[in-house]
């Protein structure tokens, strides 16, 4: 089966050297060495001023509202992976649904305008599939209603916009760095922030609040990275170039065949892309659900995201129907893209594609198609 994604693992003899490392020192957790070491290297890759590793995304969004002490409400996207939502949810903040721009699939900042509440005191937008968000937009948004902005940046490692790193926008920056991710730590996550005092109280939230052996500075909670995770990280981090290479080759080539016959997004300017996934917009949730079955009876195995759009979960009502997320939400379906996938098995995706789509068979039989394929 040719899926989604596929975990990269890295050089398992360097992984082997860092467990060695762990055994003799017999120092697993609370902020080791090998912790220490990847934050390090990570503010450098990524160029950004201070970043706290967690063990998991979730948790990272969760400490990033409870550091910036959001309350009330916060406007943010129905088009996302539901943890964003959930999150707020679970931190007692409101998620009030602005919807999305059609071409770029990211949060509208028309919308969030018009979506701003009396007790709203947050956007949190999403940079979907690693476009970044109209963030020169929000921040001026953020600034005039006096507004904290949190961007959900799960995947968007290493992507730029206006020449830096996009986690260097708003006033926090989470990451996720679950095995599925084009860098991962098995389990885990980031928050990054430019602010010193902030990353302060981030620093002590992911440590029960624990100051030093003796003081404890408030209420935390334990979302610490483990050794374990960061030896993975390392070995990831080592050969991130290659794996941002061969997803964007990969991605070209489906851009090149596919690009005239599906619904792509669009880019947003002045952004260079990680191409973390390779998601389509098919022509509804019909052909979407045609597609997908096709595609799994050739033993290829896309994915929905995000599917259901989030303002329809039944914990997160009343809400005000988003129609252009539900829209794209039925009809969006992510197509493989990871490094080893093999050129013949690009093609087998593009082939499916292609015929589903309803393309006639003197296109099929050209010379056109016989060169792209």
């Amino acid at each position: 089966m040719i899926n989604v994604t596929k975990t990269y693992l890295g050089d398992i003899d360097k992984f082997k050297g860092y467990v060695e490392g762990i055994y003799s020192r017999g120092w697993l957790t609370n902020h080791g060495p090998l912790l220490g070491e990847l934050e390090t290297r990570l503010k450098d890759y990524l160029g950004v001023k201070h970043i706290i590793l967690t063990n998991n995304g979730t948790l990272a969004l969760q400490v990033a509202y409870r550091a910036l002490g959001l309350t009330g409400s916060a406007v943010t996207t129905p088009f996302s992976f539901v943890a964003t939502s959930s999150s707020l949810q679970w931190e007692g903040i409101r998620p009030v649904f602005a919807d999305i721009d059609p071409c770029t699939w990211n949060i509208d900042p028309q919308q969030i305008e018009r979506r701003i509440e009396s007790d709203t005191t947050a956007i949190v937008g999403t940079h979907v599939f690693g476009n970044p968000c109209a963030v020169e937009r929000i921040e001026q948004i953020a600034r005039k209603h006096r507004l904290k902005v949190v961007y959900d940046g799960a995947h968007a490692f290493a992507v730029r916009h206006a020449g830096q790193s996009v986690l260097n926008w708003g006033d926090i920056s989470t990451l996720s760095f679950h095995a599925t991710k084009l860098f991962h730590t098995i389990e885990g996550g980031a928050i990054i922030t430019n602010d010193d005092e902030l990353a302060r109280r981030i620093y002590l939230l992911c440590n029960f609040g624990i100051a030093d052996t003796d003081r404890i500075d408030g209420i935390g909670i334990n979302a610490k990275l483990n050794e374990f995770s960061a030896a993975m990280g390392l070995c990831i981090l080592d050969d991130i170039d290659n794996i941002l290479e061969e997803r964007a080759e990969i991605a070209h080539r489906y851009d090149a065949r596919l690009s005239n016959y599906l619904d792509l997004q669009k880019p947003q300017d002045n952004s260079l892309l990680n191409r973390s996934y390779y998601p389509v917009g098919l022509n509804n949730e019909q052909q979407l659900l045609r597609v997908r079955t096709v595609l799994n009876s050739r033993g290829i195995n896309p994915r929905r995201y995000f599917y259901p759009s989030l303002d329809t979960l039944e914990y997160l009502q009343p809400q005000i129907p988003q129609s252009e997320s539900r829209t794209l939400s039925e009809r969006v379906l992510c197509l493989p893209i990871y490094p080893g996938l093999a050129r013949e098995d690009q093609d087998r995706v593009i082939q499916a594609l292609l015929e589903e789509c309803s393309l006639s068979k003197a296109f099929y039989q050209s010379p056109v198609l016989a060169q792209v394929i």
